[in-house]
């Protein structure tokens, strides 16, 4: 483990400087937000659309990838549901811990992190996993918290995330990359050349954007958000391991990828959603602090552990 915990350190670093900065002010709230808005719009689109553009839809649908990732996260989601249930949380409550339990910083820090760590190779399958958090339980997140307040499903709530897909920059580049390579046309060098260096920006550019955002984060609610960092650290991986390697038939490097990356900290875009529903903002804050701390030490951990499989 301790030659992975010094590969991932200079990663952690820059969450740590990114984080110092917020502290000493030195980036404030609003310079935070900007270089979200770069990283999440232009670097890590242009990402994602280099590397879908040069893939085949096939190869992007596994199918026993996704249902080990999915059937995996499904269990933890579960799992994290009844207990908040069975503390007397509210669906809406209920639903935010669970995404807090189930759903990690892919995007931010899966797509960068893992791909210097592990290969190129790893975007690829952090896409289905990206894919399957988006699609899936983004989407039920929404429908729940909604749903809850409404007492009824209603059609509108499919628009909302229906248009909330769709306005998702990551899934646009996606989407607009397998379209282009199901073209036949390479991307024109000049395109290819801006994309290289524009996507370059992700991995420093996401990591200080992840530490300047804790920075205005606190860990109230300790209890509650240790027990949650607890699952997503933990609980996730193991459960997508027992999945993707006893359960599917899953390609082992994939298998490797996948319980990497359900080792990552809570999303920062859950705290977005609690925040804009008004629903446990706080809870979430603590749960991302510290278990994006933490996982200084088991994301190195599943690496390691991990890597016998490729």
């Amino acid at each position: 483990m301790w030659p992975i915990l010094l590969q991932t350190l200079p990663f952690f670093a820059i969450i740590g400087l990114g984080y110092g900065a917020g502290r000493a002010a030195f980036f404030p709230p609003e310079a935070t937000a900007a270089l979200t808005k770069f990283v999440f719009y232009f670097a890590l689109s242009a990402m994602l659309l280099r590397f879908s553009a040069n893939l085949s839809f096939g190869e992007l649908l596994d199918p026993q990838f996704l249902l080990a990732y999915l059937c995996g996260t499904a269990a933890v989601y579960a799992l994290v549901t009844l207990v908040a249930l069975a503390r007397r949380r509210g669906a809406a409550e209920a639903a935010v811990e669970a995404q807090c339990g189930a759903i990690g910083n892919v995007g931010f820090l899966g797509l960068p992190l893992l791909a210097m760590l592990m290969g190129d190779e790893a975007v690829r399958w952090n896409m289905m996993v990206l894919a399957v958090d988006l699609i899936v339980f983004g989407s039920l997140i929404v429908i729940v918290i909604t749903g809850s307040r409404d007492g009824r499903l209603s059609p509108a709530i499919l628009g909302t995330v229906g248009t909330g897909l769709l306005k998702n920059p990551m899934i646009v580049s996606i989407v607009f990359g397998l379209c282009w390579s199901a073209s036949g046309v390479p991307l024109p060098d000049p395109l290819n050349s801006l994309l290289v260096t524009l996507g370059a920006a992700a991995t420093p550019g996401a990591l200080f954007a992840i530490g300047a955002s804790l920075a205005t984060k606190s860990a109230e609610r300790v209890a509650v958000a240790g027990w949650l960092s607890l699952a997503k650290l933990l609980l996730h991986p193991a459960a997508v391991a027992v999945m993707a390697l006893y359960v599917f038939d899953v390609d082992s490097y994939g298998a490797a990828v996948m319980i990497a990356a359900a080792a990552l900290p809570v999303a920062g875009n859950v705290y977005i959603l609690a925040a804009h529903y008004g629903v446990a903002p706080q809870r979430v804050s603590a749960a991302i602090l510290i278990s994006t701390a933490a996982s200084v030490l088991t994301v190195s951990f599943a690496i390691a552990r991990v890597a016998a499989l490729y």
